[in-house]
């Protein structure tokens, strides 16, 4: 007996000496710069909500959807915050991507400029200049919007750059509008000059599709089906948190990146963004939990008008799954 203390002893002092099981490193690459609609992921890891679920949260801003679905579908990053549709383009030709979460269930995405320009409605962008950046969602979306308002391209002037260039050219008045999401560049602005922006809203002309989401590369996600699943459950978690706390959900991305704005419009963009959660059939839901029948619509929507391939219409199921996402009370 004492023998056999003994020995149990020992195997309590070594497992006791060993280390605990290190947390999985994961990396999140978002759409954009960091702006209030991110304020979830912050608040998900300041409250201790991904490392719950044994995982070692990496943010890093990203410079498009596009480009950020590129980086995923390259295993350059595990994870990727990106506008859906945009996914889909890179996904039907070939792109090994898949949502696993879809957060935004209707579209942010406008055209936006100074109130008191008066730009209200398409036809008062003719003549105007629209200020855009190559490959990020907007600008993907953007043919879409021009087909459903019957606008040409010949009809207004654009200049290209990056982020930061595009609220600069609406800024300096090099030009009237710009492409961007109403709880995004919109507060940007507003930090800026302290001007009020009025936002042409896409959803507003027909375009109801759904907007940013999780994804991940098909064969991560495979090898990775555990990690997956504490990944949407831990920022399932962090978005319900969130909401409840908008303006502290806020403060933890200053708290994490102290340019990362100002809490006013930080706040006020994050609330701008909740409504885009949820439609009416999926209203007092968890988070993510899109409906087969929003995810056809889009592309539908995106084929007939976007310019995705047709074939996309035949498995729409094919872009995005809802089987890693936690169950109600989980």
């Amino acid at each position: 007996m004492k023998r056999l203390i003994g020995v149990v002893s020992a195997v309590l002092m070594v497992l006791a000496a060993m280390p605990a099981q290190a947390a999985d490193k994961v990396v999140l690459m978002l759409n954009w710069y960091v702006y209030g609609e991110h304020a979830p992921f912050y608040y998900g890891k300041a409250k201790g909500i991904y490392a719950a679920e044994g995982i070692d949260l990496e943010i890093q801003e990203g410079r498009g959807s596009a480009a950020t679905t590129q980086a995923v579908a390259a295993k350059t990053a595990d994870f990727g915050y990106v506008d859906v549709p945009t996914m889909m383009r890179a996904a039907i030709k070939g792109a090994p991507v898949v949502a696993a979460g879809v957060l935004l269930q209707t579209s942010p995405m406008s055209a936006m400029g100074f109130a008191d320009k008066n730009i209200r409605k398409p036809e008062d962008i003719k003549g105007k200049t629209v200020a855009i950046t190559p490959a990020d969602s907007m600008t993907q979306i953007w043919p879409l919007f021009l087909k459903k308002t019957g606008l040409k391209e010949s009809d207004f002037k654009t200049v290209a750059g990056d982020g930061q260039t595009k609220l600069n050219a609406v800024i300096n008045g090099q030009a009237d509008l710009l492409l961007g999401y109403v709880m995004d560049q919109s507060m940007k602005i507003k930090d800026a000059t302290g001007k009020d922006v009025y936002p042409i809203k896409f959803a507003d002309y027909g375009i109801n599709m759904v907007s940013s989401g999780i994804i991940a590369n098909t064969d991560y996600v495979k090898a990775n089906a555990d990690l997956v699943r504490r990944f949407m459950s831990a920022t399932t978690k962090a978005v319900e948190a969130a909401e409840k706390e908008p303006k502290a959900a806020a403060q933890s991305i200053l708290d994490a990146n102290p340019k990362g704005g100002k809490i006013d419009t930080l706040t006020q963009g994050f609330e701008l963004t909740i409504p885009l959660y949820r439609t009416a059939e999926t209203k007092g839901k968890r988070p993510f939990q899109v409906t087969d029948q929003n995810m056809t619509d889009s592309v539908n929507l995106m084929v007939e008008y976007g310019g995705l391939d047709a074939k996309a219409k035949d498995n729409p199921k094919a872009f995005y799954t809802n089987d890693y996402l936690p169950k109600s009370g989980t």
